[in-house]
This record gives structure tokens, sequence and C-alpha cells, in this order.
């Protein structure tokens, strides 16, 4: 079976077909993570994204329950240089391919996708479509160009919880099954931007009694919980059109500790009122260099944004930085100066991704512990 990728400068990309069978579009974009592809499929912040990853073969070690991040996958489509369909792993469950197809998601293999990534690195993440059910250029350009894209559009109420939840899962060791689960000591509220599992996980495993709710959730209703702190999530898109969410947050703020993650980071920055600005081709993988201002260290992290808050845009406000980008000098973190407030725009929970920020997550409690 073939498959294309046709960009929305008009570049075509003719390969292979494996998964399901369809037409998507969503933004093109590269990830920099040589595993955890199931992670980053079911990543609700790759929501509309097709996703290409760079390390050349991916499905080598199967698919299984433990890894997702997520109730399904909500990436636009998978693009790889090889695909593995002898997977090997006694993890494994599924193969990639078998795994896509009971999730109605198209991949494509085969195409040099060096030459794809060099094209974005230098003309920017955009539009495109991927195809392995039509293959008339005439015919996808014509559905490409009717997909807005991500710019100016809120596409989190796509992602988000119908309704609040109690989330009492903790982090399991995967050779030992042992559950990492002490006692609870604090409440948190966790607005749901689409959040990661593994970040409920994590909470859950500092001693927090976690309530997951709805991204339009109130302030007032988050405060009727007498929650001794609120997390705000991860999620998909750009931050701006999140008005409803920016106006609850303001409203927190002083009230209880909050900590807040990648999307979770740009809308407490836009709260404060700082600006956002979309990056060139954003930052996804598990290898990015990240350096904490505040004790000169240097983590490697996990990351997956395409939006940013602009530095200049915090210089007058009440805040300090707190981690930079070391790749291109942007904002990976801040803390509030008078009000128990901190983020960071890269995933401390890793999955994928290396633990060296697990650390925030303490910092956290120490936060609702001081409060």
């Amino acid at each position: 079976m073939k498959a294309v990728l046709l960009l929305e400068d008009g570049t075509v990309f003719k390969g292979g077909s494996f998964g399901a069978k369809g037409t998507k579009c969503g933004e093109v974009v590269f990830n920099t993570a040589m595993t955890g592809y199931q992670e980053i499929l079911t990543d609700p912040s790759y929501y509309e994204q097709i996703v290409t990853m760079t390390y050349p073969l991916i499905g080598n070690y199967g698919t299984n329950k433990a890894d997702v991040e997520s109730r399904k996958i909500f990436a636009s489509g998978f693009v790889v240089k090889e695909n593995c369909d002898y997977p090997s792993s006694w993890r494994n469950s599924k193969s990639l391919s078998d795994y896509l197809k009971a999730n109605n998601v198209v991949g494509l293999e085969g195409i040099d996708t060096r030459a794809l990534v060099r094209h974005i690195r230098t003309e920017g993440a955009m539009r495109g479509i991927i195809s392995s059910g039509q293959f008339n250029v005439s015919e996808l350009k014509k559905k490409l160009s009717q997909y807005p894209g991500l710019v100016d559009r809120d596409i989190v109420k796509d992602v988000t919880s119908k309704k609040p939840y109690q989330w009492d899962e903790a982090v399991v060791d995967v050779l030992t099954a042992k559950e990492d689960k002490p006692p609870v000591k604090y409440k948190v509220v966790a607005f749901d931007y689409g959040i990661k599992l593994n970040i409920l996980r994590l909470l859950r495993s500092h001693g927090c009694d976690v309530w997951v709710v709805p991204a339009k959730t109130s302030a007032e209703e988050v405060l009727l919980q007498k929650p001794d702190g609120v997390f705000l999530s991860n999620g998909p898109g750009d931050p701006g059109p999140i008005d409803y969410a920016i106006g609850e947050i303001r409203k927190l703020l002083g009230k209880v500790p909050v900590f807040g993650i990648c999307l979770g980071h740009q809308l407490l920055g836009l709260a404060l009122g700082g600006k956002s600005y979309k990056l060139k081709f954003g930052h996804h993988g598990a290898n990015h260099p990240v350096m904490n201002l505040q004790t000169g260290e240097i983590e490697i992290t996990s990351q997956n944004h395409g939006f940013c808050i602009d530095i200049d845009s915090l210089k007058d406000k009440d805040v300090e930085l707190t981690h930079i980008n070391l790749n291109d000098q942007t904002l990976e973190g801040f803390r509030c100066k008078n009000i128990p407030a901190f983020c960071v725009q890269y995933h401390p929970e890793a999955s994928p991704g290396p633990h060296d920020s697990n650390y925030l997550f303490e910092k956290f409690v120490a936060l609702m512990n001081a409060s």
C-alpha cells in the first residue's frame, strides 16, 4: 500500500502505508526522541499534528497498555523512516502498525525523513495532509486549503475531560510492578487542558489526592473544594484563544499554590499579563538542554510545544525567570515573587524522556506545605 504527505507549500513525500487507511490534515512537526513513540502518539498536546520521528527505526518494541498517556491516540498522523513490523519486547501486546490501525491513524514510512525535517527547520512547521487512500495532489491541496491550522483556535475544548473525576493511580515500577503510593497529604485540583497520565501518577506518588476538572471549570468551583494546590496541565495548540482559562487562573492566583506545565505555563504567563508567540518549528523531543537559572545546572528535558511566552513581555511583571532553553534562549520557566505560583514550559514528568526535572513535583509539594 502507498501513502503520501503533502505540505502547504506544495512539497510532496511519497512512501509506504502502515496503520489505518484514510486522509487527515494537521500541522507537520518533528520529534527528536529515540524512543517513546507510544507516549508521543497518545499525548493530547499532539492533537491535530502529524508527527515525524527523526530516529530512523520506530516500532521495534511494539506497544502496550502501560505506556499510554491518555484515552487514545491524539496525533493526526505518524511519519517514520522505517516501521518495524516484528517487534521484540516482553511488554509488547500489539505492533505499532496494528496499534495505529486500531486507533484509525494513518502512518507513512519509507520517505527521507531527514529531508522532511530539514525542510521544516528551514521553512517552519506548516500545515499538511497525510493520506493512504487518496493520491491526487490537486484533490489533496483542495482539502488542505480548507484546514485552518492551529493559530487563533481553541482546540483544548476537543481534548479536555467532559466531567470531573478523582485519580488514584501512582507510578508503577516496570520491573517489580510495585506502585509508589504514599499516604495522601494534600488535595490537588488539576485542570485538564489535555493532561498526560504520568503527571497524574507523579502527583499521586507525591502524596496528592488528585481531582481532575474540565478546562472550563470556574475558580469558584475549584476553591469550593478547598484544595491545597492547583495544577495547570499541558495541552494542544495556541494558548491565546483559551481566554476562559486565563481569566479563571487569574482569579486563583494568591489564593492557592499553583503549578503549571507546558500549556499551563503559557496560560499562567498570559494570566499575569505576558504575551505568547508561535515558534518557527517548535520544540519536540526528549533531549532539549535547559539551564536552571537558580542553580546553574543543566537539565536534559522532554518537550512538546509550538508556542512560547515572550520573555520581554514579563519584564515589568512581578516574576523571576527560572529556566532558559540553551538551544534558542527561549523561556522555559518562571515563578511569581510574591505569590505561590510557578511553572515550566517543558515536561518534568517525561514519558518519554529523562527524569532530570522530577524535583519540580517536590517543589510543588513544598509550596503547598508552606502555605
